[in-house]
């Protein structure tokens, strides 16, 4: 049993495939998929997926990198979707800080609104923190929102330790296959598996011996493999927490 609990279907590369990739994802193993919005277009196609394909579900919100063209108009109608029983958490919403061209002032507002949101509707988080890792940590804990996800976890252990006593579950995804990955090959073996999640972020981040090509959730077992690699434990029991952790953040039986 897989759940891949971060995934972009939406994106424009499955454009050609999309109907026929997700057709075959059951019997390929992949028995969940979370499609995680990132923008309101992003976040509505998420919903006419979970329509489509009762194994798909959303998260509706805003990527800090797109904040620059938030508003209180788009902030509702992402509160809107919320109303969707298959929209089970607020995400992707963070803070990247990578680019020289960024608006800190309004990512920091927008990410505080949304984690309000969240906490509003009793909802769990997706997080994307990039190059902002303490204040991300920071503006979480005094939110007080306590459920959620730290998607592509590329911190420390000693945060990933610090997060999972807030609540949180870590996400990993193809980056632990990399060659260059010793942190969080690090954060695995330190992490116990009951907060852990996995994750693709199709299409990008396709694991060895992949690395390069489109992602997808088929993909996922490279990551599961190595997860039982490190830790010394059997795939399919790295397949069945990891999808029990996913349930209990999204609130899915």
């Amino acid at each position: 049993m897989i759940f891949d609990s971060h995934a972009h279907y939406d994106d424009k590369q499955f454009d050609n495939d999309r109907d026929s990739l997700l057709s075959s994802m059951k019997e390929n193993g992949v028995d969940y998929i979370l499609n995680s919005g990132e923008s309101l277009r992003a976040s509505k196609a998420g919903v006419e997926l979970g329509k489509k394909y009762d194994f798909i579900y959303s998260a509706s919100g805003i990527h800090p990198s797109n904040t620059k063209n938030m508003t209180e108009d788009i902030y509702n109608q992402i509160k809107d979707l919320t109303k969707n029983e298959k929209v089970v958490a607020i995400g992707e919403i963070g803070l990247d800080y990578h680019y020289d061209n960024t608006d800190k002032d309004k990512q920091r507002y927008w990410f505080k609104r949304q984690l309000e949101m969240a906490k509003e509707l009793s909802m769990p988080v997706i997080i994307h923190s990039r190059d902002a890792a303490q204040e991300c940590f920071d503006i979480i804990k005094e939110s007080g929102v306590n459920r959620g996800i730290i998607h592509c976890y590329s911190g420390s252990p000693e945060m990933a330790l610090a997060y999972i006593k807030l609540g949180y579950y870590i996400g990993i995804g193809g980056v632990l296959t990399y060659s260059n990955a010793k942190r969080t090959v690090d954060c695995v073996r330190i992490l116990p598996l009951s907060k852990i999640v996995l994750e693709t972020d199709c299409p990008y981040l396709a694991p060895v011996p992949n690395r390069g090509k489109r992602n997808d959730s088929t993909m996922i077992k490279y990551v599961a493999e190595k997860i039982s690699e490190i830790k010394h434990v059997p795939v399919n029991e790295v397949y069945s927490v990891t999808s029990q952790n996913a349930k209990n953040v999204f609130g899915l039986k």
